[in-house]
């Protein structure tokens, strides 16, 4: 291994010590990142920390067959909205309000005090598209 590619490792490592395999997997390996063209719906959410979520959704018979997203925050943001979404397509939008962000820091086995935020901006984003896909329809 050369000098630089163990200096990496080294950084990622210890940058992401307090995080669960699940969590590295998800970071290095997000879902449902980018845009969807003519949504169904479409919110853009800046959280306190600054970092700010788009999600994009199409939904069919009241299930969603598709959702995406586009931050601009920083791994953990990725994390939580990837695994947010994942766990979202397919379910009908009254399974998918029922997401808390604890749901999301239990999967990742918990997240560090710092970044537990980014779960509940995550679900934050998912419950404005879904109401704003019900509002929508109203």
């Amino acid at each position: 291994m050369k000098k630089n590619e163990k200096m990496v490792d080294g950084l990622q490592n210890a940058t992401l010590k307090d995080y669960s395999e699940k969590f590295k997997i998800e970071l290095l390996n997000p879902q449902n990142i980018g845009k969807i063209d003519d949504p169904d719906s479409y919110v853009r959410v800046t959280g306190v920390c600054g970092d700010t979520i788009e999600m994009y959704l199409s939904v069919e018979s009241g299930k969603i067959i598709n959702i995406k997203f586009f931050t601009n925050g920083c791994g953990a943001t990725i994390a939580c909205s990837s695994y947010t979404t994942r766990i979202s397509k397919g379910k009908s939008i009254e399974s998918a309000f029922k997401i808390k962000p604890k749901d999301i820091d239990n999967y990742f086995e918990g997240l560090p005090d710092e970044h537990k935020h980014c779960a509940k901006l995550a679900v934050i984003t998912l419950k404005a598209v879904l109401k704003e896909y019900a509002k929508k329809r109203l």
